[in-house]
């Protein structure tokens, strides 16, 4: 039974994944069609605006022209990914929150390989122009999500023994 249930949880989250990078490279690719050598489209003046960026950095424009780096370093965190979410994030209602995650995770690091693969930059054109925050994409928007999901049922809804039958620790096994 558990390994239909892995079967099953597999193939939701391929679905769910497919399903958000879809959405995500639609809407580059609008962005590259609408936005591309235009002005930007203030949506709410001096606050959000869509302005198009082509980002050959990671966040905030860091390590620019590093895209193999980027690549190769994506290639192991979504082999991380699918390892801990096929084979240690257990199938039952209590780690959905962590399965959930590690979708989003893998969703956003995939929509950004694509772009890196495919064009040697990340799109980006979501502009909050108020607080001049880096411009950013619909996969930046998944992995951030999954950051802050991450924090907040790190701290206030999974414990140390939730942890403990994801990745048990080299001392419990020790201490056996």
């Amino acid at each position: 039974m558990e390994k239909q249930m892995v079967i099953k949880k597999g193939i939701w989250g391929f679905v769910w994944a497919f399903a958000m990078i879809l959405v995500d490279q639609w809407t580059k690719s609008v962005a590259v069609s609408r936005l591309k050598d235009q002005e930007p489209w203030v949506l709410w003046d001096g606050v959000f605006e869509l302005r198009y960026l082509e980002n050959r950095g990671a966040a905030f424009g860091m390590l620019q022209n590093r895209q193999l780096f980027f690549i190769i370093l994506t290639f192991f965190v979504l082999i991380a990914i699918l390892y801990l979410y096929m084979k240690r994030i257990p199938c039952n209602k209590h780690y959905f929150f962590m399965n959930v995650i590690a979708v989003l995770f893998f969703s956003g690091a995939v929509g950004n390989l694509i772009d890196r693969i495919s064009q040697g930059y990340v799109v980006d054109f979501f502009s909050f122009v108020l607080i001049d925050f880096p411009i950013f994409n619909v996969a930046d928007i998944y992995v951030t999500v999954a950051g802050g999901l991450l924090l907040t049922v790190g701290f206030f809804y999974y414990t140390e023994e939730d942890y403990e039958e994801i990745l048990p620790s080299r001392k419990k096994k020790d201490d056996e």
